[in-house]
């Protein structure tokens, strides 16, 4: 089994306005093996359609500057690039992610381009096995649970490879734990 944790990155404006349809704008992945060693990452932007220029907010959350967003591949390419790095035809793979939020934007996101999207299966949602695993009332964001499991967050929050290294740590510190 090939896990591949990951991350994505979405146009985002202050306060969510109901009227804006989000897009993915990063993916951030992990590639690991049945032992939770990393055997390789992926990192790509992705050019939104709908709304091609970010919000300052969204700029000043994610750090992406619209220059790069500018020089970014489409989405259909990223995913097509993507999917060949997972080697959905070959690989036995899950994808892992941190809550039910990037499955759906990447179903929605393939449907916006015409796309497939039953690779996004199988699919587990790390949050809300964690929070059941602990017992947790209260929902944490993975900010908080790596540094509650002893670890330290590095890189750039809401930066979606940094923020699927940290969940790798998570990730492993519960490998044998979790439901698929």
């Amino acid at each position: 089994m090939i896990f591949i944790v990951y991350d994505l990155e979405a146009t985002c404006w202050d306060g969510n306005p109901p009227s804006q349809v989000q897009e993915i704008i990063e993916i951030g992945a992990y590639k690991l093996n049945g032992y939770g060693e990393v055997m390789d990452s992926f990192s790509r932007l992705v050019k939104p359609v709908i709304h091609p220029y970010l919000s300052f907010y969204c700029r000043k959350l994610t750090g992406i500057e619209q220059e790069e967003i500018n020089r970014a591949s489409s989405f259909a390419k990223v995913i097509d690039d993507f999917q060949d790095w997972i080697d959905i035809y070959d690989e036995d793979y899950l994808l892992c992610a941190w809550g039910s939020f990037d499955q759906q934007i990447l179903i929605q996101d393939s449907k916006l381009h015409r796309l497939d999207y039953d690779w996004t299966d199988p699919h587990i949602n790390l949050k809300q096995q964690y929070h059941d695993l602990k017992r947790l009332n209260r929902r944490r964001g993975l900010r908080k649970v790596v540094e509650a499991e002893g670890f330290e967050f590095s890189g750039d929050q809401h930066r979606a490879l940094d923020d699927a290294e940290n969940l790798v740590k998570v990730f492993n510190e519960y490998i044998h734990e979790w439901q698929y």
